[in-house]
């Protein structure tokens, strides 16, 4: 709409109807067309309006009497005002005077005796005073002569005339003497009028007679046509006339009809001419509509029913009929565009609001956030099958081969799966991926577009009651989004594509919190990121588990002496450095929190979750180092002959472990327990201690309710007696044979001059089993010996206890050995091993005379003497030398 138009000038300011009349002012329109009424004291004066510039318009005035406005009417500023009037009067109109509008016949002025004048020119008004008007040429102003008389007139014919109005309007520069000259014409006038009829006939006899004499003449004249052509004349000149018309008809006929077709022709040429727009409309829709103009349409199409709707004519009926076919046509169309996806969100707009310009039916707005909301579903959805159901397929080549006619999606999607196959990516990581790149790009838009609806923005009718059913689209579109990231990541993935899916998740976790989506919506996301964290601090605990179950592979059997108190191989180290290092990436990646998540290990049964992670670690390293102790058993060398590297597929350049290279298996028993107790004393503090600087739950409550958490501590029964068995049973089994070796017996009186050789032989096995624990770990040997030296006791007093009869010399050789083995292994003696030795000390009998004793301690003292290489083998470190115990408990000597 622009200004309504002001009419500021007029001129002549005033003149009876028909008066060319110049208006003046502005925004009169841009163009004639524009132009659509013309008022002029209340009278519509448009179709004699003359439009020049939207500053100038020419026009006749109409039929109004009085002063009026001039109202101009254009079709982008309506009706306007004017600042100035016109003034419209009704002249005295004669029979030979032009006129503009219809003149009433008024009754001639009646002259004396009832005479009308014959002469038109007579008509014409002379001044009633007989005064020359010569003088008064300047009107008298209209203005003051309505100020002076109201409603009066100086009109002679007028019923409201009134002589002071007549006189100003006539006579205003009339002398006195003039009109005093006037008024005795006037009286005369008047006088001569009043005169008898006689006096009027003798002024005019010979007129009088003329006209008898005419008379006369017109009445024979009468007859003779009576008498001629009848009573009734009329009929025959009615035929003749009729028969003129018809000739005349035939005459013009082909012509009249040639110029109504040339008359048609013009007229329907200059109606197309003046409305091709509108009937060029059906055209331009079509074009418009194949070129994507659809706004162009939408404005011709508002146009056109703003000037035809309301139309009578049915040659534009049908023109509108038409135009309403192509319009439904492009609804039609729009609603396809709305529903096909993918789409911006500007766009989306843009189809609405023309869906709104056009009337379409329903809600186009809620259909676009209903069309948006499937098609998110429907991409998520097309990610699993694209991708989890191609895996599934098991290798078929022809689902993988991108199609060759064009790059559809589906095509591209599948090529950028084959590249990520030559990748070793995971189709499970690929839907993932794109999933999170579904939810980033659409989801933001379905939620302005639903932000958009009802604030408003999209121009259609707001219904409330749809917020709920729009959050349940939006809650079910992340919901199923979810779910499609649950199904990609439930199957077994390795822990490093666990924690880079993670990663996308957080990303578009991320963009979604930005979006002030209500908190239903993110803790749906939210939740099951928090799953997703404690899957891949599983997964991590569970991959590292399943390295450490691997690290025999990577046993050299070097052992490192930490400490006085024994060495042990790289492998606790190795194990150490992976826990720690799992330990740190945890922190870093899942147990560290993100914007809106929650702590991972605040809740107890979390906690024992991390507790079970971290016991599955320690549990792999006590199977790796059980896998290590006993690869070398009977069982093992049974089933494979190949050493022991080789079982436990060792690369090459690991050592093997033959007879001439390798430790022994009694050797490795002892490495692996020294590795347990390293890893049980050391490890398991510095883990403890390094998990709590990092933020983790301590171990402590783990470590109180199970004892053997680790399962270490069996291990390290199990691999000591395994060791004991292979180190005491053939020590033990020599005892017998080498005690009665030459068929000495101990009731034969032999003089003893030394111990016998079971004593030497289990002395140098024990040396032996000394020697080989103190070289692996110093630490072991109080806890290996003892448990050797009680089964060694346990042994003599069993055979001492099957001699049925000892001799003297028998009794003291007995004593002796016995004794001598005791103060030898004086370091490692239980309180069961000394029992033992009790026993078979007391299975002997006691010295009979005191010469016995004197031997015994003689005895001692040299076999002492001649073994003390021997004895200082097994002599405590802290000791200064080997107590000897003879025959009297209560005296000792130390060598």
């Amino acid at each position: 709409m622009g200004p309504p138009p002001v009419v500021t000038g007029i001129s002549p300011k005033e003149g009876p109807p028909g008066t060319r009349v110049t208006l003046r002012g502005e925004f009169l329109g841009a163009k004639a067309q524009d132009l659509i009424g013309l008022t002029i004291c209340g009278c519509e004066c448009l179709l004699s309006a003359e439009w020049k510039s939207p500053n100038k318009i020419i026009a006749r005035s109409g039929p109004g009497k009085g002063r009026g406005d001039i109202i101009v009417t254009t079709r982008n500023g309506g009706q306007g005002t004017s600042t100035v009037q016109f003034r419209g009067y009704h002249e005295t109109i004669g029979p030979m005077k032009e006129s503009a509008v219809w003149v009433e016949e008024a009754p001639m002025q009646s002259l004396v005796w009832g005479r009308r004048a014959l002469s038109p020119t007579n008509y014409q008004q002379e001044d009633p005073l007989g005064l020359s008007v010569e003088g008064n040429d300047k009107k008298f102003p209209e203005d003051e002569l309505i100020e002076l008389f109201g409603d009066g007139s100086g009109e002679l014919a007028s019923e409201k005339f009134h002589p002071g109005w007549f006189l100003l309007q006539h006579h205003h520069a009339t002398t006195l003497d003039d009109l005093k000259a006037g008024l005795a014409y006037l009286r005369r006038k008047v006088h001569s009028q009043k005169e008898g009829q006689l006096s009027f006939l003798k002024a005019n006899v010979g007129s009088v007679m003329e006209q008898l004499d005419t008379i006369m003449l017109l009445k024979e004249q009468f007859e003779s046509d009576v008498q001629k052509n009848g009573k009734d004349p009329t009929a025959k000149l009615e035929k003749a006339i009729k028969d003129s018309m018809a000739e005349a008809d035939k005459l013009f006929h082909d012509v009249l009809a040639r110029r109504d077709k040339a008359d048609a022709t013009r007229n329907a040429l200059s109606l197309m001419q003046r409305y091709r727009f509108l009937f060029c409309m059906p055209v331009n829709i079509e074009k418009n509509i194949k070129g994507g103009n659809y706004e162009l349409v939408i404005n011709d199409y508002a146009r056109v029913k703003n000037l035809f709707g309301n139309t009578e004519l049915e040659v534009f009926k049908k023109v509108l009929n038409e135009i309403e076919v192509r319009i439904g046509k492009l609804r039609t169309v729009l609603r396809k565009k709305l529903e096909e996806m993918p789409v911006t969100l500007d766009e989306q707009k843009k189809i609405i609001r023309n869906l709104v310009n056009l009337a379409a039916e329903g809600d186009p707005a809620w259909d676009a956030i209903a069309s948006h909301a499937h098609y998110l579903e429907k991409s998520v959805t097309a990610c699993i099958n694209e991708y989890l159901e191609s895996e599934n397929a098991g290798g078929d080549d022809s689902s993988k081969t991108p199609k060759s006619n064009g790059l559809t999606p589906t095509s591209v999607k599948q090529l950028r799966m084959q590249q990520n196959e030559e990748n070793n990516v995971p189709p499970q990581v690929l839907c993932v991926e794109a999933i999170c790149d579904v939810v980033t790009e659409q989801l933001p838009d379905l939620w302005r577009l639903g932000q958009s609806y009802f604030t408003g923005q999209l121009h259609v009718t707001v219904d409330i009651e749809k917020q709920i059913p729009f959050k349940s689209l939006v809650l079910s579109s992340m919901q199923h989004a979810v779910d499609a990231m649950k199904t990609a990541c439930g199957t077994n993935l390795d822990a490093s594509w666990l924690l880079h899916n993670l990663r996308c998740i957080r990303q578009t976790y991320a963009s979604l919190i930005h979006l002030d989506l209500p908190s239903e919506a993110l803790d749906i996301f939210g939740k099951y990121l928090f799953d997703l964290r404690l899957q891949c601090l599983v997964a991590l605990f569970k991959q590292t588990a399943d390295k450490i179950t691997a690290l025999h592979r990577k046993e050299t059997w070097k052992i490192e002496y930490l400490n006085e108190h024994g060495g042990v191989t790289r492998l606790p180290g190795l194990f150490e450095e992976m826990v720690l290092e799992v330990s740190k990436l945890a922190r870093e990646t899942v147990i560290a929190c993100g914007p809106r998540e929650l702590p991972l290990l605040a809740h107890t049964s979390h906690q024992t979750l991390f507790h079970n992670a971290v016991k599955t670690l320690f549990t792999a390293f006590a199977k790796c180092l059980q896998q290590l102790a006993f690869s070398g058993s009977e069982e093992a060398m049974d089933d494979d002959e190949s050493s022991v590297s080789q079982l436990i597929g060792s690369p090459v350049g690991y050592r093997t472990r033959d007879k001439q290279q390798g430790p022994t298996w009694e050797q490795c028993l002892l490495i692996s327990l020294s590795n347990i107790r390293y890893t049980l004393n050391t490890i398991i503090p510095h883990v403890n201690d390094a998990l709590k600087q990092h933020g983790y739950p301590p171990l402590s409550l783990t470590m109180s309710s199970n004892t053997d958490w680790t399962q270490l501590d069996t291990l390290d029964s199990a691999v000591l007696d395994a060791y004991l068995e292979r180190r005491c049973d053939p020590l033990v089994g020599t005892i017998e044979p080498s005690m009665y070796l030459g068929g000495l017996e101990w009731h034969l009186d032999i003089e003893p001059s030394h111990v016998r050789p079971y004593v030497q032989e289990a002395l140098t096995n024990l040396i032996a089993v000394h020697a080989e624990v103190r070289r692996v770990s110093p630490g072991l040997l109080k806890r290996v010996l003892s448990h050797i030296v009680e089964t060694v006791a346990e042994e003599l007093a069993r055979l001492m206890s099957c001699v049925t009869r000892f001799s003297p010399s028998g009794a003291v050789q007995a004593r002796v050995d016995i004794t001598l083995l005791t103060s030898a292994v004086h370091s490692y003696i239980t309180p069961r091993a000394g029992s033992f030795f009790e026993e078979a000390l007391d299975a002997i009998s006691e010295p009979v005379c005191k010469e016995d004793s004197q031997k015994i301690d003689a005895l001692l003292r040299k076999v002492a003497s001649s073994m003390r290489l021997q004895l200082a083998c097994l002599a405590d470190d802290s000791a200064d030398g080997i107590i000897l115990k003879g025959s009297d408990p209560n005296r000792a000597t130390t060598v």
